[in-house]
């Protein structure tokens, strides 16, 4: 006999997703690992002879930079002899003064950071974050996208996303090149919803640099640290890089926070064994380190891998606090979709809402989901008036204001008129009164009338070459009578001439009045008490019935007969119509289907064909000393006679690639590989034939399904586990040939 009411329950959005049980050498662990290090710091004369369990010989990329630029010895011996206990209670106890506990952190070691925080429960983090909080007021960062990249839903977007109070606004692009243009819309936008609203692009560093240099936008979040050398490695950076670009940007009035969070290096296959708080603590001392003046964490993207754990919503909370405890701006990441259920989304929102952080959420998407090109965010446009009352039940202020639909209806017009006119004076593609008109009031960008994208894409490259910058913008806004925009896109420039907004925690009041950390600090204390969930009663309540094996989910999808061959060394080829497809190390070998569960042999057929109907020549390669696929692709480009490359993971993201690009710049990016059937690879092998032949081509049509993290993360993260374990570090790249028939 079953129960009704058991099944009923297996029906609900939340067993969707997947739960796990703790997996510690995989890094799936949230807080307080078994392999993580006990405390430590052993200092002679002015040396740090050892750190958290290793001897200075020992020391890692990030353990020297932390010792050599994080750690202030002068304090070190004093705050490390604190019991880790007696640190946490000065945490939340109201006679401790922020102040007090901000000189003392300067001293702690990741390893006693992380410890400390661990001795938290979830209300005691919250009142100290409530203490910890840089700014006295909390505010609220927006998203800004959709899906057919329209400038004038952009600017209208972000003018009302302005006017509810967003203190700050972010959009990134679905095709690299499209950057400058969207960087403007945004500008054009904020400044006519309420002068003073910071934006920036979320691109490729070295374009999000340049944007920054021409006024385009005003600050960047898109540093990302790690807490692992494989991880930092894969991502082509260092802490002194990282540090390097940050000074880059603040030397040219830019406000710049790095970005970290927990789950990155379990989902990109390098934990090491070591739990997620951890890590952070690792992450967060870097990025002190390095100087930043912020941070967004919170998990971000690996929300749903967090989630997936004992403790998880509870570490995210952590990791925010101790990013405050740092001193460091906070954008807590309630910004990518953490679970299907409402329940569960709200609860975890609850820990940083309440208590409040420097910016609640790290992109709240003031569009419909559908157009959130980030990653659908946890709240969207239709949720605002639930998050209103939220904070009207609670009497809180989370950064966004109430507004009449007369009022944006006006802001939007406005707006989208604006950045219509911007475009007419640069003499880029124009904008049509039907695309005003619908940005105004649509719904979303399906609604938008399509554009001419290759015309758009290389008319943003022409206006790069042309060096057009913030004040080209601001002269084109006057000249077509927007003197109010264009006066408020000019004191964007004069902000970064004072680069008063370089203080923690800056935000821009619409009198051009900075407000920050030091000249509006947070100065509230208050304790807490209460129940802590530990013991029997814990490990009861974690047993789940629907917790599965992480190797249950996996399983072994390998047909008994090899699919593909792999040959002698990989060499350049000389054939101008060439693509070479490139594939990751465990593809059709220790890994034989997609996440979308198609047969490697299939996908390869399907590109080959499409490159042969684009009219080139493909050939297959494995590259090995690598997983991810940005460095898959790039190195297929340069052993393409075409400089043109197709990379391929095993569990389908794709990219193509040209060989004259930065390794993480690249033509286009296929990342939600769950979409993806075999016609889509065979349109990408179409693409890729086309930038190798020098055609004019369009950017594949992009899918979207914003609940496939949360839906998949887990698996995603057991398949790269899979394929980094593949990697031959340093080896070469091989040839490869397809063997047999294809197998369905």
């Amino acid at each position: 006999m079953a129960s009704r009411r058991f099944s009923s329950r297996a029906t609900r959005d939340l067993h969707l997703e997947q739960l796990v049980s703790p997996v510690p050498d995989l890094g799936l662990v949230a807080a307080n690992g078994p392999n993580d290090p006990e405390p430590e710091l052993v200092v002679e004369g002015d040396a740090v002879t050892r750190m958290d369990g290793r001897d200075a010989a020992e020391f890692d990329v990030i353990d020297r930079f932390v010792v050599a630029h994080g750690l202030d010895l002068v304090v070190a011996a004093e705050a490390m002899a604190y019991d880790d206990l007696a640190l946490a209670r000065m945490l939340v106890d109201v006679n401790v003064l922020r102040a007090d506990l901000v000189r003392l952190s300067r001293g702690l070691t990741p390893a006693k950071l992380a410890r400390v925080i661990g001795q938290l429960d979830p209300v005691e983090l919250m009142v100290a974050l409530k203490k910890l909080r840089a700014r006295r007021a909390p505010g609220n960062q927006a998203h800004v996208t959709n899906l057919k990249e329209s400038p004038a839903l952009l600017a209208a977007d972000a003018a009302e996303a302005a006017r509810r109070g967003f203190a700050e606004m972010e959009t990134t692009v679905g095709v690299a090149r499209y950057a400058p243009l969207n960087a403007i819309a945004l500008l054009v936008g904020s400044q006519a919803g309420r002068p003073g609203a910071m934006t920036q692009c979320a691109v490729e560093e070295r374009r999000n640099l340049e944007l920054a240099i021409r006024g385009l936008v005003t600050y960047a979040e898109t540093l990302s640290v790690y807490g692992t050398e494989p991880v930092f490695v894969d991502g082509d950076d260092t802490p002194w890089s990282k540090a390097f670009l940050g000074a880059a940007y603040a030397s040219r009035g830019v406000k710049v926070r790095f970005t970290s969070g927990t789950g990155s290096e379990a989902l990109m296959g390098y934990a090491q064994g070591l739990s997620m708080l951890y890590l952070e603590a690792r992450c967060l001392a870097v990025v002190r380190a390095a100087g930043s003046q912020g941070v967004q964490n919170g998990s971000i993207s690996c929300v749903a891998l967090v989630l997936s754990v004992p403790g998880g919503t509870r570490a995210i909370l952590g990791e925010n606090v101790l990013a405050a405890w740092l001193d460091l701006e906070v954008a807590s990441g309630n910004d990518a979709i953490a679970s299907h259920s409402e329940i569960r989304k709200t609860a975890k929102l609850m820990g940083q809402f309440l208590p409040g952080t420097d910016f609640v959420t790290s992109g709240y998407s003031v569009m419909p989901r559908h157009d959130n090109t980030f990653g659908g965010g946890n709240f969207d446009a239709d949720d605002l008036d639930e998050w209103l009352t939220i904070q009207r039940d609670w009497q809180v202020d989370a950064g966004i204001e109430p507004v009449s639909e007369e009022e944006l209806l006006l802001v939007r017009d406005r707006a989208a008129r604006a950045v219509q006119a911007v475009f007419a004076e640069l003499g880029l593609p124009p904008i049509s009164d039907d695309e005003v008109d619908v940005a105004t009031s649509g719904y979303d960008a399906r609604e938008m009338p399509d554009r001419d994208r290759a015309a758009d894409v290389e008319a943003a490259d022409d206006l790069l070459s042309r060096g057009v910058s913030g004040l080209d913008v601001a002269l084109a806004l006057d000249r077509s009578g927007f003197g109010d925009v264009a006066e408020a896109v000019l004191g964007m420039q004069r902000q970064r001439v004072s680069a008063d907004y370089l203080q923690t925690s800056a935000v821009i009041d619409a009198d051009g009045v900075v407000r920050s950390a030091v000249n509006d600090p947070n100065a509230y204390a208050g304790p807490g008490t209460g129940y802590r969930l530990e013991g029997e009663r814990w490990e009861l309540l974690q047993s789940l019935p629907q917790v599965a094996v992480p190797a249950e989910l996996l399983g072994d999808s390998a047909p008994a007969a090899p699919t593909v061959s792999d040959g002698k060394v990989a060499s350049r080829g000389d054939d101008a119509a060439e693509v070479v497809v490139a594939v990751g190390p465990a593809f059709a070998d220790s890994i034989r289907r997609t996440i979308s569960d198609l047969d490697h042999r299939d996908v390869l057929d399907a590109v080959c064909a499409g490159v042969r109907e684009g009219g080139g020549e493909p050939r297959l390669v494995r590259v090995r000393r690598v997983a991810d696929v940005a460095f898959i692709a790039h190195e297929a480009a340069r052993l393409s006679g075409s400089g043109v490359a197709i990379g391929l993971q095993s569990k389908g993201t794709a990219v193509i690639h040209r060989a004259d690009l930065q390794p993480l710049d690249n033509l286009e990016l296929f990342g939600m590989s769950p979409l993806y059937t075999l016609e889509s690879y065979r349109a990408m092998g179409r693409n890729a034939a086309g930038y190798a032949l020098g055609k004019r081509v369009g950017p594949v049509p992009t899918e979207l399904d914003n609940f496939a993290r949360a839906k998949l993360i887990v698996r995603t993260t057991l398949l790269h586990a899979r394929e980094t374990q593949a990697v031959v570090p340093g080896a070469d790249s091989v040839e490869l040939s397809l063997v047999g028939a294809a197998v369905s």
